[in-house]
């Protein structure tokens, strides 16, 4: 993953991140929230991702959707195209769907790294940018 991640709960989150890494000049991950497959699913969150790339394309961003445990999830963020999915369930089928990402050109992570949820925050670009701003000063 590039940068330090932020959960995206909708488009705005995802604009915030994009335009906080834009102003200070570093690179982003957008990530799901905790089991986002399971609630949003990867046809929406390629789309939220897709749609805030095109505003800040000279914004290096990962998108990782997290799977949680459930490997049919994992599999059905793959056969959609995702080239980055968080699988948090047993070490066998880990290796198997890392084999699986890595014939695609994707990768598969086994945690679900630290981040800033900027759900219910006020000034999520504020946020944002206090959040990029720790790692790259």
């Amino acid at each position: 993953m590039r940068g330090r991640a932020v959960i995206i709960h909708e488009l705005a989150d995802a604009m915030a991140a994009l335009e906080a890494a834009a102003e200070l000049g570093v690179p982003v991950t957008l990530l799901s929230a905790p089991g986002g497959a399971a609630s949003v699913g990867a046809g929406w969150f390629d789309a939220v991702v897709r749609e805030a790339r095109a505003a800040f394309p000279q914004v290096p961003a990962d998108a990782v959707l997290d799977c949680g445990d459930r490997a049919d999830l994992a599999q059905a963020a793959l056969r959609h195209g995702l080239k980055a999915i968080c699988f948090r369930g047993s070490a066998a089928v880990a290796a198997r769907l890392a084999d699986i990402a890595g014939q695609q050109g994707a990768v598969l992570y086994r945690r679900f790294p630290r981040a800033l949820d900027p759900f219910g925050v006020a000034d999520r670009a504020a946020a944002c940018r206090a959040w990029l701003a720790e790692r790259s000063g």
